[in-house]
C-alpha cells in the first residue's frame, strides 16, 4: 500500500507580508494584474517581490507558471543585482523542478540559494529553503537527509517563535517517519501541526493535517475513520480550490476503497486523481495512481489492462529515479502474476520488489513485499522458505499496527474533544460574563439618573426605593444564575473524568486484544491462505494441525482469562481469591512461551517449587506472569536465561520473581516504569510493545493485596517481583481457574 501525504506550499510576500498557505483566486488574479502592469516600467525590488511571491502561489494549480513567473524573477534580480530575489526565485524553480522529476537540477538551485539566504542573514527565506529540500529528499527514500533539513528549518523557526511555520515543519517531519513506517512518531508530530493549526485557524495547513492523519488510519487499517478524516480534508482542499490536494485525496480514497475490495468506486476515484495529476505534471501522484488502477483492474481479472497500467508507472518511476514508487510498482507486478498464478514471473518482480523494500527500509512496503514473495514460493512449492516470509510478514504487520500508534490516536482525539469542549465553556463564561457588565452598566446609568431626580423631589424618592429593591432582587436572581452556570461546569468536569476513565478503560482493552491475539490469529489467516490456493499438500495440512491447535487452545484460554480481567475492572473482586498451587500457573505459562524462547535462542527455566500455595485471584496472577515472561523474552538475547522462582518472604506472603540475564534497564526507565504510561522501546528482535503492561501488572497485584518492584542494571538484566500472600490447600488438589 503506498499512500500520498499532502503538502502546503508557502507564498512569501517579500515587501513586508507574508501569506502562508494557499491564496484565493482572486487575490492571485489582482496580483498577477499588478505584475504584468509592473513589468513594463522600470525593474525594481517591489516588482521581483511580486513575481516570486505569484510563482508561490500558482504552484497548487499550475507549477509550470510557477517555472515561468520564477524565471522571470531570476532574470530581472540580476540585471539589478538583488540577491534577495534571485535565492527566492531559485528556491521556486527548484520546487517545481522536483515536482517533475528533475532532482538532479532542483538539488543545484536549492544549493546555490541556501548560500545567497546565509550570506544575506534571511533566515526566513533560509527555512522555507530547508523546508522544500527536506521535502524532497523524503520523495526521494532518502530519510535521514529529508529529516536532517526539516530539524534545521524547525530550530530557525523555534527561534524566531513563528507557529505557523513550525506547524508546516511538524508535519513533514512526521511524514518523514510515516515514510520510514514508524506510524507512532509520525502521530505525535501530525497532532502538534493539527494544534497549531487548530489555534491559529489555519485551513490549509488543517486540511493537510487532516489527510496525513487520515493516511495513518489508513496503514492501522481503519477505514471508516481513515474516510472520516479525508473528507474533511476535501472539503477544505476543495473550497480553497487546491488541485493538488484534491487530487491527493481522491487517491487516497481509492486506495481505501481497493483494500475494501470496492474495485467499482477505486476505479472512479483513481481516475479522477490521474486526470489532476496530468493536469498538474504530479509525477509521483501519476506513479502510485497507476500502480493501485493495475492491482484494481487485476482483482477483477482484466490482467491485460492490469498490466499495462503497472508498466506506464515502473516506466515513470525508473526515469525519475524514484526508488519508493519502483518498489511500489515491483510488489503490484508480483501481486498480479500470484492473481494468475504466473508464479515464474511474480517470483522475480517479488524478489526486485523484496531487495528495494530492505533498501528504503520502509515497514509497509517490506510487508507487503514479503506478502507477496510467500505467496509466489508457496506457489512453486518451497514452503519452508514461504513459511519463513509469512512470519516476517506477521511480524513487520504487526510492527506496522502497533498497539501503541492506537493509543496515541485514542488520546490524541479525547485531548482534541476536551480542549473544544473547554474552549466552548469558556466562550459561553464570556458572553455571560458581558451580558452582566452591559447589565450593570444599564443600571449605573438609572441609578444616576434617578440620584438626580430624588435631589429635587422627595416624591420621586419612594420610586428610587422600590427601583433599589427591584434591583437587589436582579442582583440575587444573577447571582443566584451564577452559582447555577458554576455547577453546570463542575457537572462537565465531573462528566470529562468519568468520560477519560472510560477511555483509559478501553485503550487497556486495545492494548491487550492488540498485543496477545494478533500474532496467532495472524497465523491461522496465513494457514487457510495457503489452503484456500491449495498451496500445500493434504500430508503437509495434516502436520500443521497439531501447531494450529495448540495455539486455538491457548487462544481460548487467553480469552477466558481476558474476560475475567476486564470483570474485575467492573464488579466486585474481592470475592474472586482462592487457594491454588503456584506451579501450575508458571508450569502452563512458560510451557507456552518455550518456542518463542527456543526461536531467539533463550532459556526458559521453571524453577518454581511444587508445595507453594498462594491465596490470591488465580487469573490474575496468570496475566502478571505471562505479561513478565513476554517482556523477558522482549528483551533478552541468543544464549540469555529466564528463570523463575518462589519462595516465602515471610509467613503471609510468598516473592515470585521473573528474572532475566537481558539487555537491562536504565535508571531513568526504572523511575518511570510503575508511574505513567511509557514509550515501549523495542524487543532484541525488533517487537513492539504497548508501553501499559507494567501499569496493568501493577494494578492486578495490588488487587491482590501484593506488592510489585524491579531490580535490574543495564547490559546485565532484569528481575521483577511481586509479592502473592500464603495461601492452604486441603485434601484434594485444587485445579487453577
Amino acid at each position: 500500500m503506498k499512500l500520498k501525504i499532502s503538502s502546503i506550499t508557502f507564498a512569501f510576500l517579500l515587501t513586508g507580508l507574508t501569506s502562508f498557505g494557499l491564496v484565493d483566486r482572486g487575490r492571485v488574479d489582482s496580483l498577477k494584474t499588478l505584475v504584468v502592469s509592473s513589468l513594463k516600467k522600470a525593474p525594481d525590488t517591489t516588482n521581483i517581490n511580486r513575481l516570486n511571491t505569484l510563482a508561490a502561489n500558482y504552484f497548487d494549480s499550475n507549477p509550470d507558471s510557477t517555472l515561468y513567473y520564477a524565471q522571470k524573477s531570476m532574470v530581472l534580480s540580476r540585471k539589478i543585482n538583488y540577491k534577495a530575489g534571485v535565492a527566492d526565485a531559485l528556491v521556486q524553480t527548484a520546487h517545481a523542478d522536483y515536482f517533475k522529476g528533475r532532482f538532479n537540477q532542483a538539488i543545484q538551485e536549492f544549493d546555490k540559494a541556501i548560500l545567497i539566504y546565509k550570506k544575506l542573514n534571511d533566515y526566513t527565506g533560509l527555512s522555507n529553503c530547508y523546508m522544500l529540500y527536506g521535502r524532497m529528499y523524503n520523495l526521494l527514500a532518502n530519510y535521514k537527509a529529508a529529516l536532517h533539513y526539516l530539524n534545521l528549518a524547525l530550530d530557525i523557526n523555534k527561534k524566531q517563535d513563528n507557529e505557523t511555520y513550525q506547524s508546516d515543519c511538524y508535519k513533514n517531519i512526521g511524514i518523514v517517519y510515516y515514510s520510514e513506517g514508524q506510524l507512532s512518531t509520525a502521530l505525535d508530530y501530525y497532532y502538534k501541526a493539527l494544534f497549531i493549526a487548530i489555534k491559529l485557524k489555519n485551513r490549509p495547513f488543517m486540511a493537510a493535517d487532516y489527510n496525513d492523519i487520515g493516511v495513518v488510519l489508513q496503514s492501522m487499517e481503519l477505514y471508516p475513520k481513515a474516510l472520516e478524516y479525508y473528507r474533511k480534508s476535501l472539503k477544505l482542499f476543495a473550497g480553497a480550490k487546491n488541485l493538488n490536494g484534491v487530487g491527493t485525496i481522491y487517491e487516497n480514497i481509492g486506495e481505501v476503497m481497493l483494500n475494501e475490495k470496492n474495485y467499482g468506486k477505486s476505479i472512479d476515484y483513481l481516475t479522477r486523481s490521474i486526470n489532476i495529476a496530468k493536469k498538474q505534471d504530479d509525477k509521483d501522484g501519476l506513479m502510485s495512481d497507476y500502480t493501485d488502477l493495475g492491482l484494481c483492474y487485476g482483482n477483477i481479472g482484466r490482467f491485460k489492462e492490469a498490466l499495462s497500467n503497472l508498466d506506464t508507472s515502473l516506466q515513470i518511476s525508473r526515469k525519475y529515479k524514484e526508488v519508493y514508487n519502483e518498489a511500489y510498482t515491483l510488489i503490484g507486478f508480483a501481486t498480479v502474476f500470484n492473481l494468475q498464478k504466473d508464479y515464474k514471473n511474480a517470483y522475480k518482480y517479488a524478489m526486485e520488489g523484496q531487495t528495494l523494500a530492505i533498501k528504503i527500509g520502509n515497514v509497509s512496503v517490506r510487508s507487503n513485499a514479503a506478502l507477496q514473495l510467500n505467496k509466489t514460493l508457496a506457489g512453486l512449492g518451497k514452503f519452508d522458505q514461504a513459511y519463513k516470509l509469512l512470519r516476517q510478514y506477521i511480524d513487520l504487520k504487526d510492527s506496522l499496527n502497533n498497539n501503541e500508534s492506537i493509543q496515541k490516536l485514542t488520546s490524541y482525539n479525547l485531548e482534541l474533544n476536551f480542549a473544544t469542549k473547554q474552549q466552548q465553556l469558556t466562550a459561553q463564561e464570556r458572553e455571560k460574563d458581558l451580558l452582566y457588565q452591559q447589565r450593570m452598566s444599564q443600571q449605573r446609568l438609572i441609578n444616576t439618573i434617578f440620584s438626580i431626580i430624588i435631589s429635587g423631589m422627595v416624591a420621586v424618592s419612594v420610586v428610587y426605593y422600590r427601583q433599589k429593591r427591584k434591583q437587589q432582587k436582579i442582583n440575587a436572581m444573577l447571582e443566584e444564575k451564577n452559582h447555577e452556570v458554576l455547577q453546570q461546569k463542575t457537572n462537565i468536569d465531573e462528566q470529562a473524568q468519568k468520560l477519560n476513565d472510560l477511555n483509559t478503560l478501553k485503550d487497556r482493552l486495545i492494548s491487550v486484544l492488540a498485543h496477545d491475539l494478533r500474532a496467532p490469529l495472524s497465523t491461522l489467516r496465513g494457514l487457510f491462505d495457503l489452503l484456500q490456493d491449495d498451496t500445500i499438500s493434504h500430508e503437509q495440512m495434516l502436520e500443521m494441525i497439531p501447531g494450529v491447535l495448540k495455539k486455538l487452545e491457548y487462544t481460548s484460554d487467553f480469552l477466558d482469562t481476558l474476560l475475567f480481567w476486564i470483570n474485575s475492572q467492573m464488579e466486585n473482586f474481592e470475592s474472586s481469591a482462592k487457594n491454588f498451587y503456584v506451579k501450575d500457573i508458571v508450569a502452563f505459562e512458560a510451557g507456552n512461551y518455550q518456542e518463542q524462547a527456543a526461536l531467539k535462542g533463550i532459556s526458559l527455566v521453571d524453577s518454581v517449587p511444587e508445595d507453594v500455595v498462594a491465596s490470591a485471584d488465580p487469573n490474575s496472577i496468570r496475566i502478571v506472569i505471562r505479561n513478565l515472561i513476554t517482556n523477558a523474552i522482549k528483551f533478552s538475547r541468543e544464549d540469555d536465561t529466564i528463570e523463575i522462582t518462589a519462595e516465602r518472604e515471610d509467613e503471609n506472603n510468598y516473592v515470585i520473581t521473573v528474572k532475566d540475564t537481558g539487555t537491562g534497564m536504565s535508571d531513568e526507565q526504572l523511575k518511570k516504569l510503575f508511574k505513567s504510561k511509557v514509550n515501549s522501546k523495542a524487543g532484541t528482535n525488533n517487537e513492539s510493545g504497548t508501553g501499559m503492561g507494567m501499569l496493568f501488572c501493577k494494578d492486578l497485584v495490588e488487587r491482590c493485596s501484593g506488592r510489585i518492584w524491579v531490580n535490574s542494571k543495564q547490559g546485565e538484566g532484569t528481575a521483577f517481583s511481586f509479592t502473592v500472600p500464603t495461601g492452604f490447600i486441603s485434601e484434594s488438589r485444587l485445579e487453577v481457574a
